[in-house]
């Protein structure tokens, strides 16, 4: 492993959380440079079982999720692993969490009981709703989080129709890089005042900050937003349409983008149409638009359309599925598909890292860990020979993979 540039590098990380939100705060964090030692089970982070697919016998779940993190395995009932995590806590930088609430009280791991020791540390709290109010003892699902926050209101084809998910875990995401942002931000407090703090977000806020548009409708009309398929709430058109031989989408909200568009698809009659000869009354003619525009659409293909668009200097594009946009040109250019080598599964495919750094590349050249597969490595870290390290093995208050 090379050794990492990113901006965060030096930064000790200790990833107490499992399946998806704080696993992803503990990858955005790694793939910027910090040390982040992920504390799994004995029998691992739960997402090793999310299978199929696997590669080699390794669940390709849990490989997106923990890569460019070292990896060690305690039995946190054992007293001899719960002394180790507090001495792996007691010059942390940050701690990530997401157990339910009580958990790491019930430990000696709540952040009063560890600021004592460490008062830089950050720890940093994902939950399904926060830890306060009426539902903080509750756990959180990233579908319970999308229903509760009103986004499976606004996402499907239209109203009268079954709910719909947003079919990435969304909120699960987002409340792992909210976390991320939040640790950012108060290491840089840190810096300045030597003094770390909380930080708590939740499945729940991070499903409510997507619904930006929709609530600022819902405050100012009083009236609740419906779902519009691929369709924009405040501007039209700007949604998918069928092409002779697949979709494409297509931004031509504002006027000068508008006019554009109906010189692309040879149609200019219809800014003198009075249902559509401004964005408001677009907004509220949409369904006849939408009939008209479709008739235009469907006489040639995606590709012909996507040229004349360019050419036109139009914002549009595909409907790329998962594997199209791996293939894309600008997905590759953009360092967003890499590949690292795993110890069992080989060469292993994974996403990028979002946000690039002129000076502090970010970098990702670690894979998943094995379970325990950095176990003697840490706990030689902690100052542990080999004696003690093989019999805390033994005992089973750690996990430790086979030497490779």
């Amino acid at each position: 492993m090379s050794t990492p540039t990113g901006p965060l590098t030096g930064l000790r990380v200790i990833e107490l959380a499992h399946i998806m939100a704080g696993p992803v705060c503990g990858l955005m964090l790694a793939d910027m440079g910090a040390d982040v030692i992920k504390v799994e089970k004995p029998n691992g982070d739960d997402t090793r079982r999310f299978v199929p697919p696997e590669i080699q016998g390794e669940a390709a779940a849990y490989m997106m999720m923990n890569r460019n993190k070292r990896g060690i395995a305690l039995n946190l009932k054992d007293p001899d692993a719960l002394e180790i995590l507090h001495r792996l806590l007691a010059d942390a930088d940050v701690v990530i969490e997401n157990y339910r609430k009580g958990t790491m009280e019930k430990l000696g791991l709540s952040y009063e009981d560890l600021a004592k020791a460490n008062p830089r540390l950050i720890y940093c709290e994902i939950s399904g709703f926060g830890r306060t109010g009426p539902y903080a003892d509750r756990g959180g699902f990233d579908l319970i989080a999308q229903g509760m926050s009103g986004l499976m209101s606004i996402t499907g084809e239209g109203p009268d129709r079954p709910p719909v998910k947003v079919a990435a875990p969304i909120s699960d995401i987002n409340a792992g890089i909210l976390a991320a942002m939040g640790v950012c931000a108060a290491y840089s407090n840190v810096l300045q005042t030597g003094r770390g703090q909380k930080v708590d977000t939740s499945l729940f806020e991070a499903a409510i900050v997507q619904t930006y548009w929709q609530s600022a409708i819902a405050f100012a009309t009083g009236e609740k937003p419906a779902p519009l398929g691929s369709a924009h709430p405040l501007n039209a058109p700007y949604q998918s349409f069928q092409t002779s031989d697949g979709w494409i989408n297509v931004g031509a909200a504002n006027q000068s983008n508008w006019l554009r568009f109906l010189g692309v698809i040879g149609a200019p009659e219809l800014n003198d149409d009075p249902r559509f000869s401004a964005n408001a009354v677009r907004i509220r003619n949409l369904p006849a638009l939408v009939e008209i525009l479709n008739g235009y659409l469907a006489q040639q293909t995606t590709a012909t359309w996507l040229q004349r668009m360019e050419e036109a200097e139009l914002p549009a594009g595909p409907v790329n599925d998962i594997m199209q946009m791996h293939d894309d040109p600008q997905t590759r250019a953009r360092d967003m598909i890499v590949a690292v080598d795993h110890p069992r599964a080989g060469r292993v495919e994974t996403i990028g890292h979002p946000v690039k750094f002129s000076r502090t590349p970010a970098s990702i050249d670690r894979a998943a860990p094995l379970l325990g597969q950095h176990t003697r490595e840490v706990l030689a870290d902690l100052g542990c020979d080999d004696a003690r390290i093989e019999a805390l093995i033994r005992s089973r208050a750690v996990v430790a993979a086979d030497p490779l």
